[in-house]
């Protein structure tokens, strides 16, 4: 299992920020890379990092997954299109919630952010998830570890992040950027998988093992079994 074991004491060590280069490689490339490594958001005075553990690759062209595909452009999929290592961010479920992607070579491939192991700013990040939608003066719900950043969009709670984002630039945003990890997340320690809620679209796209995790990490938001067995025997 590759783990941080969230420690606060994160923070003292020195990581590199992630310059242009890194993110204009392949979408599935990407997608793998971005294991282990570390997003950064930084609000005010208050700093919040997690070690980056599950993603999705969305590779546009024939990909009827992406919403993308076949070149498919308008102004909320724009971001996509851009240059990589640009926020693609958009809302679900009526606007309540928000999901994370970044951009990679290709016309609208980009990268979805699944799931975060949380490492510095807990407290900050638990306020931010318990608080959210609902009624300030009602008891706050406590959340586990393993339970703050396991999903899409509690990721972008926990790091406040909305559709205001997209557009912007990971490699130069004094807001949000990523960092290089401390650990090199090798293939043996890696899962791939379907990706997770596009059972709807073409069953050839969503049968494609396009969803990236690191095997045993407790904050991915779903274990695939199947993939895990198939991993461990090969």
């Amino acid at each position: 299992m590759v783990s941080l074991e969230s420690s606060e004491t994160y923070s003292s060590i020195s990581s590199t920020r992630l310059g242009r280069e890194y993110f204009d490689i392949g979408c599935n490339q990407l997608a793998k890379s971005l294991l282990g490594q570390i997003l950064v958001r930084k609000e005010n005075d208050n700093i919040l990092k997690g070690l980056i553990v599950e993603t999705e690759a969305y590779i546009g062209g024939e990909d009827l997954s992406s919403h993308t595909h076949h070149g498919k452009m308008t102004k909320r999929t724009a971001p996509a299109f851009m240059v990589p290592g640009t926020m693609y961010v958009y809302p679900v479920w009526f606007g309540m919630y928000h999901l994370f992607n970044i951009s990679s070579r290709g016309d609208g491939a980009c990268v979805l952010l699944r799931s975060l192991e949380p490492i510095f700013g807990l407290e900050e990040m638990e306020k931010k998830r318990s608080s959210f939608g609902k009624n300030p003066k009602k008891q706050r719900k406590s959340y586990k570890l393993n339970e703050l950043c396991n999903g899409p969009s509690k990721l972008a709670i926990a790091m406040n992040i909305d559709s205001h984002f997209s557009g912007n630039d990971l490699v130069t945003s004094p807001e949000i950027w990523i960092e290089s990890g401390p650990v090199s997340i090798e293939d043996e320690h890696i899962v791939e998988s379907p990706r997770i809620g596009i059972e709807s679209t073409d069953s050839f796209w969503a049968s494609k093992p396009f969803r990236y995790y690191i095997l045993g990490n407790r904050s991915v938001s779903k274990r695939n079994k199947k993939a895990e067995v198939m991993k461990q025997t090969h």
